[in-house]
């Protein structure tokens, strides 16, 4: 007996088919936490460790559990939730604390940025309280944490106001490396940004270490009168007036998550 073909798109085009409830996705528990703008997958591990977490009110400390996006998942009590990604760039002013939650700090950067979003974002990196300039707020964990980590290099670019003229002789020291506690630190570039102004420099670096500009020309015997980061992971403050914040657009978020800069 000859059988009959089934024509399958009966099955997805015809008025009285159901289609089959999607079920929700399934994920890892610290990208789950990561996404929801508490921390990076790596710093969301340590707390997983930790004990701070709860998934359907029970604590779960293996890091390699998986939830379903609707699930109840708390840290601290507080629950996550799976939020979309917003990405932010400020053009820090002095005075602003870079943190989250301060109870020390009379401003923090959170302060500028107000109601912008619902979501919960944090800064990435940090810039001293006097140090002003470029400045990415965001709750992609993950992307947080391929900005922050020392072994991805991301550029950075300051422009540095000094309290005397920089000699040639330590502009060229500071392209061979400084030692600051035992990790020498070199400029990638490094030139006066005035010609007639030696006092203002411009220095490339890709070096995470706290405070690092600042304690590279204390070294050498000058004092940092003002700091601003001009450029930071293919970003810059361009049209962007001091205390001021705007979204950033498809096309630089793209460029950050592809590491092209």
């Amino acid at each position: 007996m000859e059988r009959k073909r089934v024509d399958k798109r009966k099955f997805s085009e015809g008025k009285s088919h159901s289609p089959a409830k999607k079920e929700p996705d399934q994920i890892r528990l610290n990208r789950f936490i990561s996404n929801s703008g508490v921390c990076s997958r790596r710093d969301a591990d340590d707390i997983i460790k930790r004990g701070l977490i709860t998934v359907n009110s029970k604590v779960v400390t293996d890091m390699g559990t998986k939830v379903f996006t609707t699930d109840d998942v708390r840290y601290r009590n507080k629950k996550l939730s799976f939020e979309k990604k917003v990405y932010i760039l400020l053009n820090k002013p002095k005075e602003y604390v870079t943190t989250v939650e301060d109870p020390h700090a009379e401003k923090t950067v959170l302060d500028l940025i107000g109601d912008a979003c619902p979501e919960r974002i944090y800064p990435v990196g940090r810039l001293d309280k006097s140090t002003t300039g470029v400045l990415l707020l965001t709750n992609d964990g993950d992307l947080a944490g391929r900005l922050s980590h020392p072994k991805y290099n991301r550029k950075k670019i300051y422009h540095v106001f000094l309290d005397k003229s920089v000699s040639k002789n330590d502009l060229f020291k500071l392209t061979e490396g400084i030692d600051i506690e035992g990790e020498v630190v070199a400029a990638d570039a490094i030139s006066y940004t005035d010609p007639e102004d030696k006092t203002q420099i411009g220095i490339e670096l890709h070096s995470g270490q706290n405070r690092v500009v600042r304690r590279l020309f204390e070294a050498l015997g000058y004092k940092v009168k003002k700091l601003d980061r001009v450029y930071y992971a293919g970003l810059t403050k361009k049209n962007l007036p001091r205390g001021k914040w705007r979204f950033l657009s498809e096309k630089e978020v793209s460029m950050l998550k592809r590491g092209s800069f």
